[in-house]
């Protein structure tokens, strides 16, 4: 048996230590450069301060015009390419855009427009067609499904940004700097194994990443396994270690019991990542519909666009972007100014507010699961379930606001609800299989826990010992095995050498 065990493992690991050394390097890179994205706060940044000089046309219009059979999700009003351009999002990831002056749709983008919308994003350089695609290597994300195909223009900005325009809506949905580009080609790009993307094998790219991550996982358990069989704790070896290996057979030894449990905990969460067979999904998840209580229709906003951006002038907003919610039946408008700063202009009222009151989203959510008890408290700092990540993290996209109202239902999933005051929103949905993925995925793979997190550089150090043991066992690993399959294929191996 124990001949079984030690073979299993040499075979998994020359298989799986290259991989695993490929991953450690490559996310101590994405410790702190991600792969790249257009976080909220920088879209919000670049966009210029919505102007209507006219009142244009209406929300009923506007509807009209971009009707698809089916009410939009979501609508906003930016200024896309110098003009003012509503945005509306279909169930699905569909766009649509509309003329904010016309009523009229607008047309797919072509090269003049995305060179328009990226001036406007990186205004005095010059930019530069970089072609269209429907996907490359930096706009992998099934985020951008709704925007595709991308047009790609280079900015000649400080960053060297390349920037991604909407073919819908015109809008600019992903940069990526000169700096992440480069350093992703040893971060994210090699750590998901991107390679194996858009090369026509894309269907088949989730389960290799599966299975060689639990191939490397039951390496890592039996090389553990293995490690401590060897290791001679009471009366040493002949050659006076407690190990009988000599050279990189020794680090390897030695290097898997320091820092094997941690290596398992990695990989294993790494394939966790992946939401393997839909362990993570939510097999009922709450109705967002029911939270807003109503389709967005027009007739819920009485007053227009023109006359909600003089309102949040009046109270100190320079507003650039507009976004229309749905909230338990009644209508709410939404200003954004450049710092992410949010007022909330209520339809019924005709009040400008700051904040909703945390009745008035308890109320709404109620609607999503009636007949379960809830209870409701404020958070005023982050914890275990609800916290901030740096940018360039997989989750930095997220904006994760305080003070937020966490709802717990008692339904059998314990779904949680976290509702951001500031804008309504429903910024997570966490039930049972939800929060196992927080242990199982962040905790163990990024180490997401606020002792940490808060305490940089605690946390800094802490990765990057991790990573270092990590890629010592791995590429320890990969010259054993290279060594390995060196004997192996010699010609002329005696019989006796097999196994």
């Amino acid at each position: 048996m124990k001949r079984y065990l030690y073979l299993w493992h040499r075979w998994l690991g020359i298989v799986a230590c290259l991989f695993m050394a490929l991953w450690f390097v490559s996310g101590a890179v994405m410790l702190y450069v991600g792969y790249p994205k257009l976080t909220p706060a920088e879209h919000l940044a670049h966009l210029p301060p919505l102007v209507l000089d006219e009142e244009g046309a209406s929300l009923g219009q506007v509807l009209v015009a971009a009707a698809t059979g089916q009410p939009p999700t979501g609508i906003r009003l930016l200024t896309v390419a110098g003009a003012p351009r509503y945005v509306l999002q279909y169930p699905g990831g569909r766009k649509v855009a509309v003329d904010a002056r016309s009523a009229l749709p607008a047309p797919p983008t072509d090269l003049q427009q995305a060179l328009a919308a990226a001036r406007q994003f990186a205004p005095g350089v010059a930019a530069s067609d970089r072609g269209v695609v429907e996907q490359d290597t930096w706009s992998l994300s099934r985020a951008l499904d709704g925007d595709r195909p991308l047009h790609r223009v280079a900015v000649a900005d400080a960053q060297g940004r390349l920037l991604y325009v909407s073919g819908s809506t015109g809008e600019v949905v992903r940069d990526a700097t000169a700096n992440e580009r480069a350093w992703n080609w040893i971060g994210a790009w090699l750590h998901w194994l991107y390679a194996l993307r858009g090369i026509g094998i894309d269907g088949a790219w989730g389960p290799i990443v599966i299975y060689l991550s639990l191939g490397a996982t039951l390496m890592a358990v039996l090389g553990l396994a293995v490690g401590v069989l060897r290791w001679r704790f009471g009366r040493p070896y002949r050659n006076g270690s407690h190990s009988p290996y000599q050279g990189f057979a020794r680090w390897h030894h030695v290097g898997g019991l320091l820092f094997g449990v941690l290596v398992i905990t990695w990989v294993f969460s790494g394939l966790m990542s992946m939401n393997p067979w839909k362990v993570f999904s939510s097999a009922r998840p709450l109705s967002l519909a029911a939270y807003q209580g109503a389709a967005l229709d027009a007739a819920a906003f009485p007053l227009s666009a023109r006359q909600a951006l003089q309102r949040f002038a009046d109270d100190g907003l320079r507003v650039r972007e507009l976004e229309w919610r749905m909230i338990a039946g009644r209508g709410y408008v939404i200003g954004f100014d450049g710092a992410g700063h949010t007022r909330i202009l209520d339809m019924t009222t005709d009040r400008v507010l700051h904040q909703f009151a945390p009745q008035t989203l308890q109320q709404a959510a109620q609607a999503m699961a009636p007949e379960w008890a809830v209870q409701a408290e404020q958070l005023q700092a982050y914890d275990f379930y609800y916290y901030a990540r740096e940018p360039q993290s997989m989750l930095g996209h997220l904006e994760q606001r305080l003070p937020v109202l966490r709802l717990r239902f008692d339904d059998p999933a314990r779904t949680w609800l976290h509702l951001d005051l500031y804008t309504g929103a429903v910024v997570g949905q966490l039930d049972q299989p939800r929060r196992a993925s927080r242990w199982l995925f962040a905790l163990l793979h990024s180490w997401d826990w606020l002792p940490l997190l808060g305490n940089r550089p605690l946390w800094d150090v802490w990765m990057l010992l991790f990573s270092a043991g990590g890629l010592l066992i791995s590429v320890s690993g990969v010259v054993l095995g290279w060594r390995r399959l060196g004997r192996s294929l010699r010609p002329g191996r005696r019989q006796g050498d097999r196994g």
